[in-house]
C-alpha cells in the first residue's frame, strides 16, 4: 500500500466529478429527450436479459479542461488556508451572514 498523499490526488477528483456527472438532472434530461435512443445508430437502450444495449451520454466535444477544473477545485473547496472548523449553529450563522450580504 502506497504513502497517502498530503492532498486529494485529481484521480480522486476526477471520480467524484464523473458520480456527480452520472447522477445528475442534466444527463438524465438528455436521455430522456433522445428516448434513451442511440443518436447514431438508433439502437433503443434495453435491460431485457440476452439482450442488452446500454446508451451513455457523449460530450461531443470533449471536456479539455480538467486541469482548469482541479485549479478552481483546489483554490475554492480544498484551499486549507481559507478553512475552519465551526459547531452546527456557528456555522449556519457564518452562512446565512454571507447570503445576506
Amino acid at each position: 500500500m502506497g504513502k497517502k498523499l498530503p492532498y486529494t490526488p485529481n484521480s480522486k477528483l476526477r471520480s467524484a466529478l464523473r458520480q456527480m456527472f452520472l447522477r445528475s438532472r442534466e444527463r438524465a434530461s438528455v436521455l430522456k429527450k433522445a428516448n434513451y435512443r442511440c443518436q447514431e445508430c438508433g439502437k433503443k437502450q434495453s435491460r431485457a436479459r440476452g439482450r442488452e444495449v446500454y446508451v451513455e451520454v457523449h460530450h461531443r466535444h470533449g471536456i479539455k479542461m480538467w486541469d482548469r477544473l482541479f485549479e478552481l477545485i483546489r483554490a475554492e473547496l480544498l484551499n486549507e488556508d481559507d478553512m475552519e472548523v465551526l459547531c452546527v449553529e456557528c456555522h449556519k450563522k457564518h452562512t446565512d451572514e454571507e447570503k445576506a450580504a
